[in-house]
């Protein structure tokens, strides 16, 4: 058994979502490579030599990979995954956006945002909005998985020593290019794998409100800031920050939860953080169900409080 990864970059840096696959492909074989593909992405692939568990990094390095366009990144997938048993990525919008098309190429099922794996065959994987847990086994001869990034510890960035091997890229499939990219510079961390999040719902009201309340204690606790589905389609923030069933699942040590009445869709995509705080007027809102902590009040009143306790 052999896994081939695909790393997620930005030609600089690995992504932190790649390590928790490589701790997902541990449980399934032993011999795992971490695929690289890039423009001038050398340090990349310097990072991903030194992950714990990884035996063997390739690098395809040309211009067509420079945006990191799906269409041609599957393609190169493809040319490699006859040698491996397994293809994975984190189910991050990146892998959500890959592995379909390698498994269509493969003419493969893909298995996808599993949670657990019970051998090289079988995995668990949630359904109805995390409320079944199903037991998928998969017979097909390259099995494409993408993992669900919250349900596997991180790979340690150190302590490995792969070998790095530079492979020919294919051509440009020239079915997609990019047209413009629109990036929001923020100094808080990620939100898929912060520590704390502090995350609003329809309850403030207005995008003025959410910017107000919600930025100041995200500032005072280092926290990422996210949101519910009802907040992101008042257009109270951007899409970038949901969280739920479609949308980003996290569980980071801390889950604040403000305003949000908590319908099971976006139970789906935080209720498995380590500690979780709501913030509602309404007693009875579903949220209560799964907070460790839950304070009933109104949150224009709680929130400036609460900031100012916090120094």
């Amino acid at each position: 058994m052999s896994v081939l990864i695909i790393a997620e970059h930005d030609n600089q840096s690995l992504k932190n979502a790649t390590l928790h696959a490589v701790t997902a492909a541990g449980e399934c074989a032993r011999n795992i490579t971490l695929l690289v593909c890039g423009w001038q992405c050398g340090p990349v692939a310097q990072a991903a030599a030194k992950v714990a568990g990884v035996a063997r990094v390739l690098v395809a390095d040309a211009p067509c990979f420079a945006d990191g366009l799906a269409e041609n990144v599957a393609a190169q997938v493809v040319t490699l995954a006859g040698a491996f048993s397994h293809v994975m990525a984190t189910a991050t919008a990146t892998g959500k956006n890959v592995l379909p098309r390698v498994a269509a190429l493969l003419d493969v099922a893909q298995v996808s945002e599993i949670t657990r794996v019970v051998d090289a065959h079988t995995f668990e994987r949630p359904i109805y909005a995390g409320n079944v847990i199903a037991t998928v086994r998969s017979s097909d001869p390259i099995k494409v998985i993408s993992v669900r990034a919250t349900a596997f510890e991180a790979a340690p960035l150190e302590g490995g020593q792969a070998l790095i091997e530079t492979i020919a890229a294919v051509e440009d499939t020239g079915l997609s290019r990019l047209i413009s990219r629109q990036t929001i510079a923020s100094d808080r961390p990620e939100l898929a794998s912060a520590r704390i999040v502090v995350s609003g719902g329809r309850g403030l009201g207005s995008g003025a409100h959410y910017a107000a309340l919600l930025e100041p204690l995200a500032d005072k606790l280092n926290a990422a800031l996210g949101a519910s589905r009802a907040a992101v389609d008042a257009g109270y923030v951007p899409n970038d920050y949901q969280i739920g069933q479609t949308g980003k699942v996290v569980a980071p040590e801390l889950y604040i939860a403000v305003g949000i009445s908590g319908a099971i869709q976006h139970l789906a995509g935080m209720k498995d953080s380590k500690v979780i705080v709501a913030i509602n007027k309404d007693a009875d809102a579903p949220i209560f169900s799964v907070a460790d902590y839950g304070l009933v009040g109104d949150l224009f009143e709680v929130l400036p409080e609460l900031v100012a306790q916090l120094g």
